[in-house]
């Protein structure tokens, strides 16, 4: 399978590939590429995203009903520079770019508002729960050359934008609602939804909506059924947008999310001695209830004749709570239904709650003037953010206290940018980024702050060829798990190895670190923007970016073990048994390590056909050790080939995603796998306002493991919980309709 992988990384740009963020199957359809669609992530000025000087990706509301995702991750199969560290047993998403992710290293914003959620455990160091049916489209801009957007964004910004009235209702319509249901396979999995939309008058926009989606415990490519991937997830938004002068927009929202959920693995087999443990030992199973609120408020002011103020003021609060009761543990049989080792210090027994809460407040704010000096048409911006995590956690009888420390952090910034274009061949964007945080449980308070540069230079010397450099800095403050973290880490009810200072006794002792430094992101990038039309036939056109990066991390942050010892430890009823392992655990600063690569996106379209073209290699490495760093991305190939047929109601496209593993990761992990994914769509429109979508997931039902899992701290054997879950679903079919009224 490796060499399989390795062999398709190289060749499939001849085969056929993906449903692409950059050619979205139903966007070329219908609408531009989405590379031509407008955004403002990169620079807080409207621009085109083939035009930004910076590597950023759009995903387009056509792509997202083309996909009909599974889970949010589906969306993103061809955007270059991203991958995900998704469990299959809990819904919540966690982003990667460039090989950073957790403790905010990506900031995930939803229409304003920063998704900070965050438990440690046997899964990604940074999670949030959104559905995708609730999205009209996606911002992807890769790296901290976004670092205006907000703080901590070293890897990048994901900025989601939810359904808004004008998804919903064409120019001239005061009322419309669209129904969308959509059925699946493997093992049985559902969702429908309904959005209405009102615009009574010019200045007032009102929109509604709720969806539902459920699924059965789905099988690998292997054909195993993976436990506890059942889940039920509803949701419901409302949005009030009113005009009330020439140029102004108010805009108010609020999203519910409700997640119910099993998470953890039973035993999958004899359990009688060590050797049957260390391969057949699940975990704690937790019945979960995530609900996640969401509440934002905009003013806009624009005008195309006032140059001195073009402003955009938000204020956002989130709440992500995830209530857990334990039903089972691994060292207790279904008919007990007690633990056999009294409050065992994973997480108590069968029964016992542990609660998690996250409230996130903040505020953002920026204003762009214009002008023009010396032939320069110049757009200065200035603006600044703060937010502020509340970080709560209880737990009965076990360690999440110690995992998940409770604690404040306060984090702010200011910015100033100019971006200056010389007729229509040279831009030169400068900026500046201040940053400060405040950070505070118990007798611990660190603080910290840091003004980052960025400068970007493009040059135009033909028409539709701008290449690009730019050199962009990013600062991110160390969370209050990587500061506070303290106490021995849970023996889930094996024996005890070390004892810590505090009295507690397990695995291995965590370390708090209140000396820790944040880490620094130091981004050299060249890019190259291409842009062409009419080039074979009339109505043609041709989009792709390019970038290649360097991003030098300065004490980049890292759970870091002491040196290993021998020791010899009581193993009932086997007796002693001779372990070596590290003691303590803590989270320290490297000095140095790097990521570098090279991302394409491309994108051709006909009229009649089009094809697109994505890619990534990636590398990162420990500069002081030398050793890979973990979470760094395979490298990735994915082609597009589609075509429209008759009078363009009917697109088909087959899709092809090969990966190869990543080998040069850390001896204390366990590399993905290498994979080759075929995914088949199909979209028909019979009549107006009516869509037929059929789709096949996985075409080959291959096993594939997109991540790299870590090892136990015994005997080289993984984390079985993690291993097991992280193999997405087989094959999958799946049909979904889409039907809309709407009235004049």
């Amino acid at each position: 399978m490796a060499r399989r992988g390795k062999r398709l990384f190289f060749i499939a740009g001849s085969l056929t590939g993906a449903i692409a963020s950059s050619c979205s199957i139903q966007a070329l359809a219908q609408t531009p590429i989405a590379l031509d669609t407008i955004t403002v992530s990169a620079s807080k000025t409207e621009e085109k995203a083939i035009d930004a000087l910076a590597p950023i990706s759009v995903i387009t509301l056509e792509t997202i009903n083309m996909v009909s995702a599974k889970r949010l991750s589906d969306i993103f199969y061809n955007t270059p520079g991203v991958s995900f560290q998704d469990r299959g047993d809990t819904p919540e998403t966690s982003i990667n770019i460039r090989g950073l992710q957790d403790f905010g290293r990506v900031a995930v914003i939803v229409d304003g508002a920063r998704q900070n959620y965050q438990r440690s455990g046997h899964n990604a160091n940074g999670g949030f729960f959104l559905e995708p049916e609730l999205l009209g489209g996606v911002e992807v801009v890769r790296g901290p050359t976004a670092n205006i957007y907000g703080s901590g964004a070293i890897g990048g910004v994901v900025s989601f934008r939810t359904k808004d009235v004008g998804d919903i209702l064409k120019p001239g319509e005061r009322f419309g609602t669209t129904f969308n249901g959509m059925l699946g396979s493997n093992s049985g999995r559902g969702l429908g939804s309904v959005f209405m939309a009102s615009r009574p008058n010019e200045n007032v926009d009102v929109l509604v909506g709720g969806t539902h989606r459920m699924q059965s415990n789905y099988k690998d490519g292997d054909g195993t059924v993976i436990d506890n991937t059942a889940n039920h997830i509803s949701t419901g938004i409302a949005k009030l947008t009113v005009r009330p002068a020439d140029g102004h927009e108010v805009k108010i929202g609020g999203i519910v999310q409700e997640d119910l959920f099993n998470i953890g693995q039973y035993n999958r087999g004899p359990v009688a001695t060590a050797e049957q443990r260390l391969l057949n030992q699940g975990t704690s199973v937790y019945a979960t209830d995530v609900r996640n609120y969401t509440g934002t408020v905009s003013w806009r002011y624009s005008k195309p004749d006032d140059k001195l103020f073009d402003w955009n003021l938000s204020a956002y609060v989130n709440q992500t709570r995830n209530d857990q009761t334990k039903i089972y543990h691994t060292s207790t049989t279904a008919q007990a239904g007690v633990c056999t080792t009294p409050g065992n210090n994973v997480s108590g027994c069968v029964g016992d709650k542990r609660n998690y809460v996250l409230d996130t407040i903040g505020f953002d704010g920026h204003n762009t003037s214009r002008f023009e000096f010396a032939g320069w048409q110049n757009a200065l911006t200035i603006g600044g953010d703060i937010f502020k995590d509340d970080v709560d956690t209880t737990d009965q009888s076990g360690n999440s206290n110690i995992t998940t420390p409770s604690g404040v952090r306060t984090v702010s910034g200011a910015f100033i940018q100019l971006k200056s274009n010389y007729s229509n061949w040279l831009e030169v964007i400068s900026a500046a980024r201040y940053d400060n945080y405040q950070l505070e449980s118990g007798t611990t308070n660190t603080s910290g702050d840091r003004i980052s540069p960025k400068i970007t230079v493009g040059i135009t010397p033909f028409p539709g060829i701008t290449p690009y450099v730019s050199y962009a800095e990013g600062y991110r403050a160390p969370s209050i798990t990587e500061t506070l973290i303290a106490g021995a880490h849970s023996t889930g009810g094996g024996p005890a190895f070390f004892t810590c200072s505090d009295g507690t006794s397990g695995l291995f002792c965590f370390l708090p670190n209140p000396n820790l430094r944040p880490e620094v992101g130091k981004n050299q990038e060249v890019g190259l923007n291409l842009k062409f039309d009419n080039i074979f036939k009339s109505g043609d056109s041709f989009r792709g970016k390019f970038n290649a990066f360097r991003n030098n991390l300065e004490d980049y942050i890292e759970l870091t073990p002491s040196a290993p010892i021998s020791v010899l430890v009581p193993f009932p009823p086997f007796g002693f048994i001779p372990y070596t392992g590290s003691q303590f655990y803590q989270y320290q600063n490297i000095a140095k390590a790097h990521i570098q690569g090279f991302e394409a996106e491309m994108a051709y379209d006909a009229g009649d056909w089009f094809v697109g073209l994505t890619g990534q290699l990636q590398r990162g490495y420990n500069d002081v050790t030398g050793q890979g760093l973990a979470n760094i991305q395979p490298n990735k190939i994915v082609t597009t080939f589609g075509v429209r047929l008759l009078e363009r109601k009917l697109t088909l496209a087959a899709s092809w995603v090969s990966a190869a593993s990543n080998q040069h990761v850390p001896d204390t992990y366990v590399p993905s796998t290498s994979y080759d994914l075929l995914n088949f769509y199909l979209t028909y429109d019979p009549v107006q306002d009516l869509t037929l979508a059929f789709g096949i997931d996985n075409i080959l039902n291959e096993y594939y493991r997109p991540f790299a899992v870590p090892k136990t701290s015994y005997d080289g054997a993984t984390q079985n919980d993690l291993l097991w879950t992280a193999p997405p679903p087989g094959i999958v079919y799946k049909g979904s309709m889409r039907v809309r009224f709407s009235a004049m």
